[in-house]
């Protein structure tokens, strides 16, 4: 039986980070991990496969569409969809063998299995049981199955069965229009694929700004993905290989079908604690399956604590990776904390789609002044130089103190721009901090600037 400070349940972003800190804190460290790799649903069959998959198909709609227009002639290139694959996986590879180093590095024990923990302070894998001061859980989630819907991963597919289909299909049913429906459907849009994303609710990317939403499903919409809205799906079944899918709208009840090679499901994710054997430990659970913390991510049993997916707030990387290292801090005896209100969204289309804080409607419904300061990317010199002058930044700020509420960005490097957003709110600057601060030209980051600008005497460029 081994011994140790902190056993961490979990190898995704939240526990590999939350064992490297724990390690760097002086921590004797061990993580959990059934998976073969390292690194989660997010390095395996999520973020990292699905950007490198986005970024291929990205390449081939510039060769298709814009390489002319830039005085680069001949033939667009075809695909070959098991080399991309295989250079998919590849990424895939690099990244988890990375967290294998660090843990060696920072002497972190890679324990491999599946853990339960029978007690407060005992987490067993297999047929041993090790001993622990401090347990975190950070286990993660899975797709959440839909009534009616029959997933097999082959042709009626989760967000894992989409990054390694046989091949493009020709036609796909994308059920629920949030980030991760959007980001696969994409490429297979790109792909050459007919792409009709089903949604349940009125608009597509639920709890972003609806300036932004209405404006991303019309750029959605003329590159080819149809968008129905207000449906509810009743049922997806497969028969001969090909999928078929049945949905009803909600505005008059009435009922369509959709035929495809291949439907995805994506209408969320649920905390993944099978196993643990929190029933019999007396965990606390909220309605939704989610293990209840208090401020400092201590579960109902000392001793034990919970972060990432499998805790309530938006399912991300980063805020599991936030969450990580604000635990580890607290076992060590130091204060963590994490900013919810400071963490960031990105979708990774083209155009990109990113926003952190409030939204316009948020802030409408609490009744708070604000200010909304805009600038479209068409007045920006180099998205219009590289052919990506879509969408817009929109800043809303305090209409007394100016201090920066909410920024939504829709266009080129949308992922990137917001951080400086983050960065100044994290500091709680006003617009006018940022429309005073010198930005390199020409940059995508100066529309960021000029709606600050926007939020004061105006900008300068529109």
């Amino acid at each position: 039986m081994a011994s140790y400070d902190v056993i961490v349940i979990g190898g995704g972003p939240g526990g590999y980070v939350c064992a490297i800190r724990c390690a760097q804190l002086g921590l004797k460290t061990a993580c959990v991990e059934g998976r073969d790799a390292l690194g989660g649903t997010c390095l395996n069959v999520g973020c990292i496969p699905s950007k490198a998959l986005l970024h291929a198909s990205h390449m081939l709609h510039e060769a298709e569409h814009n390489f002319a227009t830039l005085g680069l002639k001949g033939k667009a290139p075809s695909v070959d969809w098991a080399q991309m694959l295989s250079y998919k996986d590849d990424t895939i590879a690099q990244n988890t063998k990375g967290i294998e180093f660090l843990f060696k590095k920072n002497k972190i024990d890679w324990i491999k299995g599946w853990a339960t923990v029978p007690a407060a302070g005992k987490v067993k894998v297999g047929d041993e049981t090790h001993e622990a001061k401090n347990i975190v859980i950070a286990s993660g989630s899975e797709p959440a199955p839909l009534p009616g819907v029959e997933v097999d991963e082959k042709v009626i597919v989760t967000s894992t069965g989409a990054l390694s289909l046989a091949k493009p299909p020709k036609t796909m049913v994308v059920i629920g229009g949030g980030v991760i429906g959007l980001e696969l459907g994409s490429v297979y849009a790109r792909l050459g694929a007919k792409v009709t994303v089903v949604e349940f609710l009125d608009a597509i990317v639920p709890g972003a700004d609806a300036e932004v939403a209405r404006t991303f499903q019309r750029m959605l919409k003329k590159q080819g993905i149809e968008i129905v809205t207000g449906a509810a799906v009743q049922t997806a079944t497969v028969a001969k290989g090909k999928a078929k899918v049945t949905y009803k709208l909600r505005k008059d009840d009435s009922e369509a079908t959709l035929d495809a090679d291949a439907v995805l499901l994506a209408t969320g994710r649920r905390p993944y604690t099978e196993g643990l054997g929190l029933d019999g430990l007396g965990v606390a659970l909220t309605k939704r399956g989610q293990i209840e913390t208090d401020k400092q991510w201590q579960t109902s049993v000392k001793g034990i604590y919970a972060i990432g997916d499998v805790i309530e707030g938006p399912m991300l990387a980063h805020k599991a990776e936030d969450e990580g290292m604000a635990v580890a801090e607290v076992i060590a005896g130091q204060h963590g904390h994490v900013n919810y209100s400071v963490i960031p969204g990105v979708i990774y289309t083209t155009p990109e789609v990113a926003w952190v804080g409030q939204t316009e409607e948020a802030l409408k419904a609490e009744g708070r002044a604000f200010k909304a300061g805009k600038f479209s990317f068409m007045g920006n010199a180099r998205a219009k130089a590289v052919l990506h002058g879509e969408g817009f930044v929109k800043i809303l700020s305090d209409k007394e103190t100016d201090r920066i509420l909410g920024v939504h960005i829709i266009g080129p490097s949308a992922g990137e721009l917001i951080h400086e957003a983050c960065v100044a709110m994290e500091f709680g600057a006003a617009a006018e901090d940022l429309a005073r601060t010198c930005h390199a030209h020409p940059t995508f980051s100066e529309a960021v600037r000029e709606a600050a600008l926007a939020c004061g005497d105006g900008p300068i460029h529109s």
